[in-house]
């Protein structure tokens, strides 16, 4: 086993992998750029290394320092988290060649997934149901005109090198074909240094289903059931749940083991997930595989019992996966929240700054993966994901009942969130019936709320503000509420158990 494992990333997914180590007995080291001196990844790791200015090609995307940083600190294994450098070959092979282990899957592995026009080719050959469409990039509108006119509009475009939904283009009708091909490279080219576009058919409002799949070193590969990761916003996910309401046993079965089989003909090993589009009959098609760790991966984790990174580092280590397919059971339903620094309100603006108060939930059933704490300042350097809300209960209607209780208690001062979001998804009657496909947020975002109850945002905003002009001095970072004075009563100061008292009232 490891002694000491460098973390390449910053935020939740950094403290959660710092977690897992200090669990395991191995030491954590951080990494950090200027910005994020006083990030809570930084104040948790066992050690923490400088490695350059806030901008990330200058410092999480830098190989070179991340690698001399693993370096000096002396960790033999570097977790690259997911996002940065985690699905970067170029990054697994420089890992190789410092004799580093990298956490994750060969470059060999991610080189020929993180290619969707690879990876298309490559299931074509393991006889892999996929989306029609080609399997290598366009080379020009004419071949994207003609393939089109083939599979039927509407058609997607998108890049081979991509992800988040960069350099994807829905063309419904011909005459909007070349624009967008054209539009799409040239959004792939900023994007990923890569202007290869493919074409695929456009399956309208499907369910996007993920199964996530875990492989040792030995030849051993598992699946733990799926998630449905539906709710999107142009095509970033936003909500995540494991179960899906509408997969039944059968389904389950027949989708891990095809995941399975894309596993194996990629030669994966580690952690990964393979993505999926469900049809309103219920055929399912492989989209591609993410070589890493998901953002949501809390929800496999509260249904299964499974930690997954303890695997990952487990099977990093050289360790066979301590259970087989047959002892994999799913227990009760989780859903997660991503939340964010962004105003829902103003077209999703990022809201950088200081986190003045902060009231986090809990209770039965809640888990909260934060890389946030009272008085840090919000970057805008980076990902403005704050935090991940995670309801679980014995069932979906018990975990969204858990859910919508747990964002009700939720309050970060000073910036906007996009909670509000959330408390409303969470109380829609299409979402607890699960009637879900990729645009169902859209439509709901277009609809006028029929309950306002859920936006309580300006008398939360009100008590927040009086409750700083109570005692201004009073917030400290990382301290939480501080008298005014060593003597309140001297002082004439209310006291902390008063103001707390007051704003809740507000409440």
């Amino acid at each position: 086993m490891f002694k000491k494992i460098l973390i390449a990333n910053r935020g939740e997914i950094a403290v959660r992998v710092i977690r897992a180590c200090r669990e395991m007995g191995i030491t954590s080291v951080a990494v950090y750029s200027d910005v994020d001196r006083a990030a809570l990844h930084v104040l948790k790791a066992d050690e923490a290394y400088h490695i350059g200015p806030s901008a990330a090609s200058e410092s999480y995307l830098n190989i070179a320092k991340i690698l001399e940083a693993a370096k000096r600190s002396g960790a033999t294994a570097i977790h690259p988290g997911y996002g940065f450098l985690s699905e970067n070959a170029k990054f697994a092979h420089a890992c190789a060649d410092a004799g580093v282990k990298f956490i994750g899957p060969t470059a060999a592995s991610m080189e020929m997934m993180g290619s969707k026009t690879r990876a298309r080719q490559e299931m074509e050959k393991a006889g892999i149901p996929f989306v029609p469409g080609t399997s290598r990039g366009l080379e020009s509108a004419e071949q994207a005109k003609e393939i089109a006119e083939r599979i039927g509009y509407p058609v997607m475009l998108k890049a081979a090198a991509g992800g988040g939904g960069k350099g994807m283009r829905l063309v419904h009708t011909p005459a909007d074909l070349k624009s967008a091909l054209e539009s799409a490279k040239s959004e792939a080219q900023r994007a990923f240094s890569d202007d290869e576009v493919y074409i695929e058919k456009a399956i309208l409002n499907p369910r996007h289903i993920e199964v996530q799949i875990l492989a040792d070193e030995h030849g051993n590969t598992v699946y733990l059931g799926e998630r449905e990761c539906s709710i999107q916003r142009r095509h970033q996910k936003v909500v995540e749940e494991s179960p899906s309401a509408v997969v039944d046993s059968d389904l389950r079965q027949r989708m891990g083991e095809v995941a399975a089989r894309v596993a194996k003909a990629a030669n994966y090993t580690n952690a990964g997930t393979i993505e999926f589009l469900l049809d309103e009959n219920k055929n399912f098609y492989f989209l591609e595989m993410n070589t890493r760790l998901q953002v949501e991966h809390p929800v496999t984790e509260l249904v299964t019992g499974v930690d997954l990174v303890h695997l990952q580092i487990r099977i990093a280590a050289g360790e066979t996966l301590p259970f087989s397919q047959d002892d994999v059971r799913l227990r009760g339903h989780a859903i997660e929240c991503r939340i964010y620094a962004e105003d829902p309100d103003n077209n999703f603006f990022p809201s950088p700054g200081n986190i003045r108060l902060l009231r986090e939930p809990g209770g039965p059933g809640v888990r909260e993966d934060s890389g946030m704490y009272e008085g840090w300042t919000v970057p805008i350097d980076y990902d403005p994901m704050l935090a991940k809300l995670i309801g679980y209960g014995s069932d979906r209607a018990q975990a969204i009942e858990r859910l919508r209780r747990a964002l009700d208690e939720f309050f970060i001062g000073g910036i906007k969130t996009n909670i509000s979001l959330f408390q409303r998804i969470v109380r829609d009657d299409d979402f607890k019936a699960a009637k879900l496909d990729t645009g169902y947020l859209e439509r709901l975002l277009q609809s006028e709320p029929r309950d306002s109850s859920y936006k309580n945002d300006d008398v939360v905003a009100i008590a927040a503000g009086l409750f700083a002009a109570l005692d201004a001095t009073s917030m400290t970072r990382g301290n939480g509420l501080q008298p005014a004075s060593s003597n309140n009563k001297s002082s004439g100061a209310a006291s902390n158990w008063k103001k707390a008292s007051r704003f809740e009232a507000l409440r």
